[in-house]
């Protein structure tokens, strides 16, 4: 039998959860068995499934009484979430369960999950970040089974992978119901159909859509460059969500999500549009100085401005989000073409890190300093001093480049990338620690430390809650140490 030796006394009782003695005591504990960490599983999911869930759906947090519950703000009894770590997350979280311990309890769970996205799907094909069941609610949207709003939002958004989440999941579900669940099934081509729909004859993506598809007249083989115009006074533009856009990873996801489709129901439309998604980003890559990629490009293929805090730029993180993406489509085609602009990149992100291992989230055009914001008044002032940020968005992210290299270098071998190329931010727990502060009532009870969340919840320091984002990533981890 392995054993090990648990260090972390403090952190763990600082949670307030029962632990065993060993741990208490610093004795040598056993490794868990398999029905151990089964059963914790089973009682952790219970909890979720049945207290937690509001509708089928979830929200980002939760106060340990239930009584408050978070997503982009204060969500009502009546609102669940779309955006991760949201619904489709918890979704693909029981199917990961499913897969590990063929116990019909999770099938039957993700399939609860589904409930609120084939309530919420939009008429565009897709979803925004919530989904209200409230008629006169304030997140209420045109749902496509007729019970939303008339008069509601109808924009089906892939920002932070909101559509390709619930699309993801919805297609995984129905390849492990075979296909045989009708209304699952329409759900996800609908959805599928719908974001192809949406892409650009040259390959890119749009932030969303809604019934009037943006159709520019682009030349194809248009590739990016320098805007000539002065852009910080001029090319801003209202509608920037209907450009090329590759803001949070959008290139990535939308690649899975097309990859998925192709794998699940064979569908030859998704290659084609990942080839074409492929071909759009290696255009996309800026010329020298700056062999990387911006967050938004005009028809004309400029970068240009999103939201007031978001300016033409190379973007440090979306950058490597691009070279994720071109690696995974290239491990998918075989096709060593998606590659090329890789090393160039790699290169330049390497020589634009910051002190501490981060990256700029805007570097300036040409110049390639380090580009921030801070408020004035009801605006921004762009700047180069980064001594008074703005709190509410990522302005400096940790480097990913060498996780990218490695990535690159399985892919140049022909070796599928079968993980995900990124890793957690911090180190995952172990087993034993995620048994050990599971409590009585199958709860994961975090405790907030000024760190940044997704939402920007506003917690005071040492204030306790229940976070679906650390109920995912522990029982993904449980269900993977039983595989």
């Amino acid at each position: 039998m392995i054993f090990r030796v648990v260090f972390n006394r403090l952190i763990v009782s600082a949670l307030g959860i029962l632990l065993p003695s060993c741990f208490l005591n610093f004795e040598v504990c056993a490794e868990p068995t398999r029905d151990e960490i089964a059963a914790a599983m089973r009682r952790a999911a219970t909890y979720f499934r049945g207290s937690v869930a509001r509708h089928g759906g979830y929200v980002y947090y939760y106060s340990p009484d239930l009584s408050r519950r978070l997503g982009e703000g204060v969500a009502s009894t009546d609102q669940i979430w779309v955006q991760p770590p949201g619904t489709p997350t918890v979704g693909m979280t029981y199917l990961t369960a499913y897969r590990a311990t063929k116990d019909p309890f999770y099938l039957e769970a993700a399939k609860d999950t589904a409930e609120p996205l084939l309530y919420g799907q939009l008429e565009s094909g897709g979803w925004t970040n919530a989904i209200d069941f409230d008629p006169q609610g304030s997140q209420t949207g045109r749902y496509r089974d007729g019970k939303g709003k008339p008069g509601g939002r109808n924009f089906s958004s892939l920002d932070d992978g909101i559509t390709q989440g619930a699309l993801r999941f919805l297609m995984h579900l129905d390849e492990e119901t075979g296909l045989e669940n009708r209304r699952i099934h329409k759900a996800a081509t609908f959805a599928l159909d719908a974001l192809l729909r949406s892409q650009f004859p040259n390959g890119a993506f749009p932030q969303g859509w809604d019934e009037k598809l943006a159709q520019p007249k682009t030349a194809v083989g248009l590739r990016a460059t320098y805007p000539e115009y002065d852009w910080r006074t001029k090319g801003r533009i209202k509608e920037y969500w209907d450009r090329f856009n590759l803001n949070d990873d959008i290139s990535l996801t939308v690649a899975e999500a097309l990859i998925d489709g192709h794998k699940i129901y064979g569908r030859s439309d998704c290659l084609t549009g990942l080839k074409k998604l492929g071909d759009f980003l290696i255009r996309a890559q800026m010329p020298d100085p700056q062999p990387a990629w911006a967050q938004q490009y005009s028809y004309e293929m400029h970068p240009i401005w999103a939201r007031k805090f978001e300016p033409p730029a190379i973007a440090g993180r979306e950058s490597e989000g691009v070279i994720a993406a071109l690696l995974t489509i290239a491990s998918h085609l075989r096709d060593g073409r998606y590659l090329e602009p890789v090393p160039r990149a790699l290169e330049y992100l390497e020589k634009s890190e910051l002190p501490g291992g981060q990256l700029a989230r805007f570097y300036e055009l040409k110049s390639n300093r380090p580009l921030y914001m801070e408020r004035r008044g009801q605006g921004y002032l762009l700047t180069h001093d980064d001594s008074r940020l703005p709190s509410h968005y990522g302005w400096k992210t940790k480097s990913r480049v060498a996780e990218l290299r490695r990535a690159y270098h399985l892919v140049m071998e022909r070796k599928s990338l079968l993980d995900p190329i990124f890793s957690p931010q911090a180190p995952d727990p172990s087993v034993s620690e995620i048994l050990a502060t599971l409590d009585d009532q199958g709860r994961w009870i975090s405790t907030y430390a000024g760190e940044a969340f997704v939402g920007n919840p506003k917690f005071r320091k040492g204030e306790r809650f229940i976070s679906s984002a650390v109920f995912c990533r522990n029982l993904e981890i449980l269900s993977v140490s039983l595989q």
